[in-house]
C-alpha cells in the first residue's frame, strides 16, 4: 500500500474533527492499513471508537425541510426539532384544516350565510393546540418531556406555531369571501379566546378534557344564540360579542400565566 492517511488528518480523525469525505476515506483506509492504525493508536483514539462515532452520525435523524428552514431563520437546533415534530404541523393535519375551511367557504358562497365558517374557524386553532401537547395525543411527547426546556415555554412555542399556521390558513380562506368585508374576520377574536381558555384550563383538567369542554361550550353558545336571534347576526360576531371575546382572551391569558408552573408538574407526572 503506497498511500497513507496524512498525520494531520489522523490527528483530526482521533479528535472527531475530520469531515466527510476525508472522514470516509480515512475509515476505509484504516480497515486495511495496520501502519496507520498504529499511528492512530498513538494519537489516542482506537478504530472501534471511530467506527462508533461514524455509526452515530449515520444513524442520526436527517432534518426535514421545515426544520432546516427554522434553523436558518435563527431558531435553536433543539427548538427547531421540537417544532418540526409538532403533529399538527404535518401535512395530514394541515390538509384536514384546508378541507374544512374550503367546505365552509363553499357553503357560505352557496347559501349566502357565513355562520358555518365563523363557527368552525375558531375551533381549528383550539383543536390544533390540543393535539400539540400532552401524552395522549402527541406521539412525540416523550421527546418533549426529556428536552431541557420549561414545560410552559414548550407549550407556548408550539402554540404560537399552531396559531400562526391556523390563523394564516383561516386568513386565506376569508379572501374567498370578499363581499363580507371585515365581518369575515369576526372569527379571529373568538379563536384567540377559545385557545387561551383551553390552555388555561388544561393546567388543571388536562390537554384533552379542557379543549373538549371549551369547544362544547362554544358550540352550545352558537346553538342558543341561533335559537334566540332567529337568523340575525349571531351574538359572538357582533360588536358586543367581539368585546366579550377580547375580554375572555385577556383574562384567560392572565390565568394561563399564573398557572404556568403547573405544566411542569403535569409534564413530570405524565413522563
Amino acid at each position: 500500500m503506497t498511500w497513507h492517511v496524512d498525520a494531520e488528518d489522523l490527528r483530526a480523525y482521533s479528535q472527531g474533527e475530520l469531515s466527510p469525505p476525508a472522514l470516509w476515506s480515512a475509515d476505509t483506509h484504516l480497515v486495511d492499513c495496520a501502519e496507520c492504525r498504529a499511528v492512530l493508536a498513538e494519537v489516542g483514539e482506537s478504530v472501534d471508537a471511530a467506527w462508533e462515532r461514524l455509526d452515530a452520525e449515520l444513524d442520526a435523524p436527517r432534518p426535514g425541510l421545515f426544520e432546516r428552514l427554522l434553523v436558518r431563520a435563527g431558531v435553536a437546533d433543539h427548538t427547531a426539532r421540537l417544532l418540526a415534530a409538532t403533529p399538527v404541523l404535518r401535512r395530514s393535519w394541515l390538509g384536514a384544516v384546508v378541507a374544512v375551511l374550503v367546505m365552509s367557504v363553499l357553503a357560505a358562497q352557496s347559501t349566502g350565510s357565513v355562520t358555518l365558517f365563523l363557527a368552525l374557524a375558531p375551533l381549528l386553532p383550539l383543536a390544533g393546540v390540543a393535539l400539540s401537547y400532552g401524552p395522549v395525543l402527541d406521539p412525540t411527547y416523550e421527546m418533549a418531556v426529556v428536552s431541557p426546556m420549561h414545560g410552559f415555554r414548550l407549550l407556548m412555542i408550539r402554540t404560537v406555531a399552531v396559531l400562526a399556521a391556523g390563523l394564516a390558513l383561516g386568513g386565506l380562506a376569508t379572501l374567498a369571501l370578499p363581499g363580507l368585508g371585515l365581518r369575515a374576520l369576526a372569527w379571529l377574536l373568538p379563536a384567540l379566546a377559545l385557545t387561551s381558555a383551553g390552555l388555561a384550563l388544561s393546567a388543571r383538567l388536562g390537554p384533552v378534557l379542557a379543549p373538549a369542554l371549551v369547544g362544547g361550550a362554544w358550540v352550545g353558545l352558537l346553538v342558543v344564540a341561533d335559537a334566540v336571534q332567529a337568523g340575525s347576526t349571531l351574538l359572538p360576531f357582533t360588536a358586543a360579542g367581539q368585546g366579550v371575546a377580547a375580554a375572555v382572551a385577556a383574562l384567560a391569558g392572565g390565568l394561563l400565566f399564573l398557572v404556568r408552573d403547573r405544566f411542569d408538574r403535569f409534564q413530570g407526572s405524565a413522563a
